[in-house]
């Protein structure tokens, strides 16, 4: 199905019926990351994926969005499908979203759960720093008014050396979205969730640590954490019978 929200034309799945609950999905992915999901909890509730803006069927934006772009497309998707106060889930970047919505108090959802959720600033290495900063030294030097015309080939082979996977296999207005993404924190709205809150990690998760989710933890009032063990940013592909029980035992 598809539905026109923000100037996008996003495409989602619903299935089942019961209490409403958004699932929100991560970088890069789509709604079809949440279908081991979908088909464990249908019999008990009405379940809605959407794809975010780049990602799967919906419409590549035009313009590099932010985060309060992505609230934006939430809300009004929300509205137009009459979903009032739904429970909201999201694995990775859809976790950031739900952060800044639910603690600014935007939205108040009846439950939450953080899969492997990002929004979290992360500990910089100084082998990382140090990448971060050599990356934006060349490319500043390669982006330089003489010489640009010349370069784009060796500043994409920079990209490809330094960029993340996830960086590197993006369209250019998304490699920029991340970055506007990457570099906003979302722990001061921890405090302002008010809702019962899940926190599902994998135990090996390198892209979002797990003392991420100890930090949110702490900062969000009502919040409980499961950790699945050998798993990682996935855990709830890796480990699906698992992640569907905890779920299972979580939603109405």
């Amino acid at each position: 199905m598809f539905i026109e929200c923000c100037g996008f034309k996003l495409h989602y799945i619903e299935e089942g019926e019961g209490p409403d609950v958004l699932l929100l999905h991560g970088w890069g992915a789509s709604c079809d990351s949440y279908k081991g999901v979908i088909n464990a909890l249908r019999d008990k509730c009405r379940l809605i994926a959407l794809d975010f803006p780049g990602c799967g069927k919906s419409d590549l934006p035009e313009e590099p969005l932010d985060i309060n772009c992505y609230v934006a497309i939430v809300m009004e998707f929300c509205s137009a499908l009459k979903l009032r106060d739904p429970i909201l889930v999201g694995h990775s970047h859809g976790g950031r979203v739900i952060m800044k919505l639910a603690g600014s108090g935007l939205m108040d959802p009846k439950k939450i759960v953080f899969i492997d959720a990002a929004g979290i600033k992360p500990k910089f290495s100084f082998k990382k720093w140090f990448k971060v900063r050599t990356f934006k030294t060349v490319k500043w030097f390669l982006t330089l008014p003489l010489i640009r015309r010349y370069t784009a080939e060796t500043l994409k082979k920079a990209r490809n050396h330094f960029g993340s996977a996830d960086y590197n296999s993006a369209p250019e207005v998304m490699r920029k979205t991340l970055v506007n993404l990457v570099n906003d924190d979302m722990t001061a709205y921890l405090d302002g969730i008010k809702a019962s809150t899940l926190l599902i990690w994998g135990e090996n998760d390198t892209a979002t640590p797990l003392y991420m989710a100890k930090k949110i933890e702490k900062a969000v009032p009502d919040c409980g954490l499961c950790v699945i063990k050998g798993t990682g940013h996935w855990s709830f592909v890796e480990r699906p019978q698992e992640a569907q029980a905890i779920l299972r035992s979580f939603l109405p």
